[in-house]
């Protein structure tokens, strides 16, 4: 099978992932988030134990190092940290989408949901405090499920918003299918779209966008957990207790209902 050619192309080096795409507008949920165009997003890999805080200076001198940032750089993209192997990335393609994403859950993020009527109708004002465990205990680990999304559409306002919820629902939907866990305490997303591109109004689920979004979310998502621990004969853990790091959103919040006017 031949491989495919997609619309935003992706080179590794040096621990680093670059995406690339002539003047696209990006949309990170990541450090330093937020809109900007440039024509490249990044995924860095970071070595276990990492402490770094100056989360940009340490980008610029990862992308100068690997060649892709040259100093003084003044339109640097979106990047995203991670602790999986940048080896480990993997790309997914269909219609006018691009994905790439990096899988690791030694963080994972559980969800309990208890199935019953009674847990569903009750406001028992848990304690917000009681949300998760310690944050001493929410490290990064070899974890971070990263996933970075580019459309040759223009999106109209509000629709790049958008397939940031749709990116999360098929990552979180094929974690779950996976692992049991529907991500992990560092997750983050970039989406990206060309301006210049055929316009698109909508990006849902029932869209060509954001069906093909979904689809190579899942599938680059698994590709990417395949590579991190079926390839190298390792398990993902079973429960948080069984992970590195990890919480569990155990306590419950007072449900009502919005007063009428």
């Amino acid at each position: 099978m031949s491989e495919p050619d997609p619309a935003y192309d992706a080179v590794r080096r040096d621990g680093v992932l670059r995406v690339s795409r002539p003047d696209a507008e990006w949309l990170s949920t990541g450090p330093n988030g937020g809109r900007r165009t440039a024509d490249h997003a990044y995924n860095l890999s970071v070595p276990e134990g990492w402490e770094r805080t100056d989360l940009a200076a340490y980008v610029g001198e990862r992308l100068e190092r690997a060649g892709f940032d040259p100093p003084g750089a003044t339109r640097r993209g979106p990047a995203l940290l991670t602790g999986v192997d940048i080896a480990d990335a993997r790309g997914a393609c269909r219609g006018p989408v691009t994905v790439y994403a990096t899988a690791g859950i030694s963080n994972p993020a559980a969800l309990p949901i208890e199935r019953s009527s009674e847990a569903t109708g009750r406001a028992d004002g848990s304690d917000p405090d009681d949300l998760a465990s310690d944050e001493s205990a929410c490290g990064q680990g070899l974890g971070t499920v990263n996933v970075v999304v580019g459309t040759t559409r223009a999106l109209a306002p509000g629709a790049l918003e958008n397939l940031i919820a749709v990116a999360a629902e098929a990552k979180a939907a094929t974690l779950l299918s996976e692992t049991g866990f529907p991500g992990t305490t560092t997750d983050a997303i970039v989406v990206g779209h060309d301006p210049e591109g055929r316009s698109a109004e909508f990006s849902g689920s029932g869209t060509e966008v954001g069906g093909a979004t979904r689809a190579c979310v899942r599938d680059a998502v698994r590709a990417s957990l395949r590579a991190h621990y079926a390839d190298r004969d390792a398990d993902a853990p079973d429960s948080v207790a069984d992970a590195t790091y990890g919480v569990s959103t155990d306590g419950r919040a007072a449900v009502f209902r919005p007063r009428l006017e």
